[in-house]
């Protein structure tokens, strides 16, 4: 045999078999056990580094029934293949245990059509990027890359090519852009931009470089906003190709178009899909006019989510698998495994741990607490699901007594730091963590920062007025001059009225136990207090409007990402609309350049720039930790948050056939609940 026909044999041979190398199915790695695969990012990959550190080429799989499910979304016509359907660069997710089947339904409660849906809309809930399971990386998710030039002033996000909306229509980096450009920025959408999207009181510039290349260019230093798209219920991207299609911008006939649909104008069809808020889960069309939506041929907006809203009625909502998802697993199979959400409206408590016992409910973590442990502990065989705890970061109840209340004797009684002091210390926090906590956790004060997360709050700025001394705070409101003239037991306000606080609240917010034990400690040392339960929107809905004599929530929306990005808890009125703080007042006296709005104290006016240079220095650093102890300590000494007890674990529920579900590292809104821990994943054993 000569040479050359041996090198030409030896050639087709190794052709032959990088072909078939190439072709190898690949190692179905999971987080179990990873079959020697390492990846840039836990427990994930980008499609060609998974094929190079696997040395083999992906297939593709389809959920079997993933053409019936789609049929039920309005709207969207066949499917292609699946290949087709992928993007061209799928993210590539390892399961935490086993590679899962296809089916089943996930069942969950919430509160009603807004009150508590985070539990599950974090479950189906997409953004730019993710945190990982350590809470510590951020992770890509819809986008691929990202990049920051050297003093955090422009950020340039990478997408992935060919990805989909839920309806088969591309999604590029103009969807980004129209995001902020055409709805964030829009008036007719928000009448005022978002402070949460201002940065030193000014918006970001927002260009579509290509189809895949997306910069951001800040007015100011923004270090933390990949912090905000990683743990954000707002999502920074919605759909041009219709949206845009009712506004006139982008769409000469956007008018008639709108009217035709039965709209008064362009604006109002954008409302009616958009609801004016990147809250995805306002009431849906479906359950504001469902002849209306389906009849303009789509019930919802379009989606990047693992699964998209089908039905709507004021019970709860059904949603399927999105068939153009982005992820699949290592096996090459389209994610989510699970066919179906479905979302019932429980108000009630008792109702809710009924069905939880009765094995009604797949999953619930959010508005379960400690209170709950014991009964549902004890029922765990009876209804097969499988009770834990997860730290509970952003778990201490707060109360904020309205110091800029509407009734001026109030605001006045608010406003002196001596009733707010009496209050703290009137309040038995061992009892509290006893009974409410089962032991579990710390007395401390509420802060704008969770300590957990934070270097900057001392021990003693955590201990500061929290001994349980009802002599003392009978001694502080004495010295204010409220005097028990009558002997009834309750103290007069200056006006000869009844001092009465109104303790308004929801369950979802904080556990029923702990209103019942402030309103005995308060009413010990003269303060009567009326107790009204009422659901979260309603409660939202009267701390927004000013009308409540103390705001009472669990502290959230503090940990170190959230606050890194967001001035929100640092500022007047510290908090959000989900949970309002103090200070509206204040707030718009700052909004409205002095003409509206009660004039805030000096200390309180120096929150504004200290905030503004806090979001503006890397998390941790040294200046960053000055500023923040410097917010914190003025918050604290003007008893804007009164804190209860910290530091406590908090439960979840899962039903024991819901599969690939990791121990949680924190049950927290501040990391968007179950969104680190990858529930696309979740399986359901049939």
């Amino acid at each position: 045999m000569t040479r050359s026909l041996r090198l030409a044999l030896y050639s087709s041979a190794s052709v032959f078999l990088m072909t078939a190398a190439a072709h190898a199915a690949c190692p179905t790695a999971t987080v179990a056990d990873m079959k020697g695969l390492s990846s840039k990012y836990p427990a994930q990959f980008e499609l060609a580094e998974f094929e190079s550190a696997g040395d083999c080429e992906l297939e593709f799989s389809e959920n079997p029934t993933i053409s019936e499910l789609n049929a039920r979304i309005v709207g969207n016509g066949e499917l292609a293949g699946v290949a087709a359907r992928l993007p061209e660069e799928p993210l590539v997710v390892a399961p935490y245990d086993t590679v899962g089947q296809y089916g089943g339904v996930l069942t969950g409660l919430s509160k009603g059509t807004e009150s508590g849906t985070s539990d599950l809309l974090s479950v189906r809930h997409v953004n730019l990027v993710r945190y990982s399971d350590d809470l510590q990386t951020v992770v890509p998710n819809v986008a691929k890359a990202w990049d920051w030039n050297d003093d955090f002033t422009e950020l340039t996000i990478t997408l992935r090519k060919g990805h989909k909306w839920s309806d088969g229509e591309p999604f590029t980096a103009e969807d980004v852009a129209f995001w902020h450009n055409d709805v964030i920025l829009n008036p007719d959408v928000y009448e005022k931009t978002p402070d949460r999207w201002l940065f030193s009181g000014e918006p970001a510039k927002v260009v579509a470089l290509d189809d895949v290349t997306v910069k951001f260019t800040f007015p100011a230093p923004a270090p933390g906003i990949m912090n905000r798209f990683a743990v954000d219920y707002g999502q920074a991207f919605q759909p041009k190709h219709f949206l845009g299609q009712f506004m006139p911008r982008h769409n000469d006939q956007a008018e008639e178009l709108a009217k035709e649909a039965g709209f008064e104008n362009a604006a109002a069809a954008v409302d009616f899909y958009y609801g004016g808020s990147d809250w995805k889960d306002v009431p849906s069309p479906l359950l504001k006019d469902v002849d209306k939506a389906k009849a303009i041929g789509r019930a919802v907006l379009p989606t990047l989510e693992s699964h998209i809203v089908v039905d709507e009625t004021a019970e709860g909502r059904k949603l399927v698998a999105n068939p153009y998802f982005h992820m699949v697993d290592t096996a090459g199979n389209q994610l989510p495994y699970i066919n179906e959400i479905s979302e019932t409206y429980v108000s009630d408590k008792e109702v809710q741990n009924l069905k939880i016992m009765n094995g009604d409910v797949v999953w619930k973590q959010q508005a379960v607490f400690l209170e709950d442990f014991p009964l549902l502990k004890e029922n765990e065989d009876k209804g097969d699901y499988t009770v834990k705890f997860a730290p509970g970061l952003g778990e201490n109840v707060f109360y904020a007594f309205n110091q800029t209340h509407n009734d001026p004797v109030l605001r006045e009684i608010f406003s002196d730091k001596r009733f707010s002091k009496a209050m703290s210390v009137a309040m038995d926090r061992a009892e509290i963590n006893e009974i409410v906590y089962l032991g579990q956790g710390t007395p401390m004060q509420a802060f704008p920062a969770e300590p957990a997360t934070v270097s900057f709050i001392s021990e003693e700025m955590l201990a500061r007025d929290t001994d349980h001394d009802p002599e003392a705070a009978r001694a502080l409101l004495a010295e204010m001059g409220l005097e028990d003239s009558d002997g009834d037991g309750t103290l007069e306000r200056p006006d000869g009225k009844p001092l009465v606080v109104r303790l308004v609240y929801s369950t979802q917010g904080s556990p029923q136990k702990m209103q019942e034990l402030m309103r005995d400690y308060w009413s010990a040392v003269g303060v009567r207090v009326d107790l009204k339960e009422v659901t979260s929107d309603e409660y939202r809905a009267s701390g927004n409007n000013n009308d409540l004599d103390v705001m009472t929530w669990k502290n959230d929306g503090v940990s170190a990402p959230a606050i890194s990005q967001d001035p929100t808890v640092l500022v007047p009125p510290f908090g959000d609309y989900f949970n309002p703080g103090n200070g509206f007042a204040w707030a718009a006296w700052k909004t409205s350049g002095g003409s509206e709005g009660l004039e805030p104290p000096e200390d309180i006016k120096k929150l504004w720039p200290l905030a503004e240079a806090f979001l503006q220095q890397e998390m941790g650093s040294d200046e960053s930790n000055r500023i923040g102890r410097e917010i914190a300590e003025t918050q604290l000494s003007n008893y804007i948050k009164i804190g209860t007890v910290g530091d406590i674990v908090a439960p979840y529920v899962y039903r024991n056939d819901l599969q690939n579900v990791r121990e949680q590292t924190a049950k927290a809104y501040d990391f968007y609940w179950t969104y680190p821990y990858r529930p696309q994943q979740w399986w359901l054993q049939q």
